[in-house]
């Protein structure tokens, strides 16, 4: 793997790698808005599947964490584009699984579907109904004014709002997908809804598979983690071997 890793405005990408046993595969783990690659449920389920033999790479998408980039400009698009400035670093002959998290999911769809390189998919509390997402969390704040959920550190800008508005959501590239994919979420997610996965997975093609965590929230607990690390091990068992 090529590190040092740019995108294509030349910005640096923070990623952490964890070694694993297993050759020629590598876990791509991606978080969501206003997250990073250092988030506790991406460091559990790499440091979890590393331990099973999966090599792991956890990515800051630009703008995000120590990754080079404004915030503002963090879009779904621009997201896409990360993911193959990523991919692009991987060599040729390694099998890459993306396991995104939260709007992270919705990068690994529309990446996964388009790009041929990405030979298994995972999302968690994946986000699906993108339009619907930004109007109900964000709707009363005004672009390039406010702030995500108070977060001083993480302002509402109108290229992210418009971004999301115009892929409205991502059920026809799930219906198009062609490798498999495993979706995780929790019974008690209040920002991403079940639905949005219940959404994708109907719409999906097989080979898929739904999991529903009871109690679970967005971001999932230590509770949690072991079954997502278990189910995960074992997706990639049967489809990687």
């Amino acid at each position: 793997m090529k590190l040092p890793i740019f995108n294509a405005q030349n910005e640096k990408l923070d990623v952490s790698f964890h070694e694993g046993s297993r050759e020629n595969v590598l876990i791509v783990l991606g978080h969501g808005v206003t997250g990073n690659k250092d988030r506790p449920l991406l460091v559990a389920v790499a440091e979890g599947l590393a331990a099973r033999g999966w090599p792991c790479l956890r990515i800051s998408y630009s703008g995000n964490g120590d990754s080079e980039g404004r915030f503002v400009d963090a879009t779904i698009t621009k997201e896409i584009a990360d993911l193959q400035s990523v991919l692009d670093a991987i060599p040729e002959t390694t099998r890459v699984v993306y396991c995104g998290h939260s709007m992270g999911g919705a990068v690994g769809v529309l990446t996964a579907v388009r790009d041929e390189r990405i030979r298994v998919l995972v999302t968690l509390a994946g986000m699906v109904f993108t339009k619907e997402f930004v109007e109900r969390e964000f709707g009363d704040i005004v672009p390039d004014q406010g702030v995500m959920w108070d977060e001083p550190t993480c302002p509402l800008s109108q290229a992210y709002v418009d971004d999301l508005k115009g892929h409205v959501s991502t059920v026809d590239a799930a219906a198009a997908m062609e490798v498999p994919w495993l979706l995780i979420h929790g019974t008690e997610d209040d920002v991403i809804f079940p639905r949005d996965s219940e959404a994708a997975y109907a719409a999906a093609p097989e080979p898929k598979k739904l999991l529903t965590i009871p109690g679970a929230d967005h971001s999932f607990d230590e509770t949690s983690y072991p079954k997502i690390i278990e189910e995960i091990d074992a997706w990639l068992g049967e489809h990687l071997g």
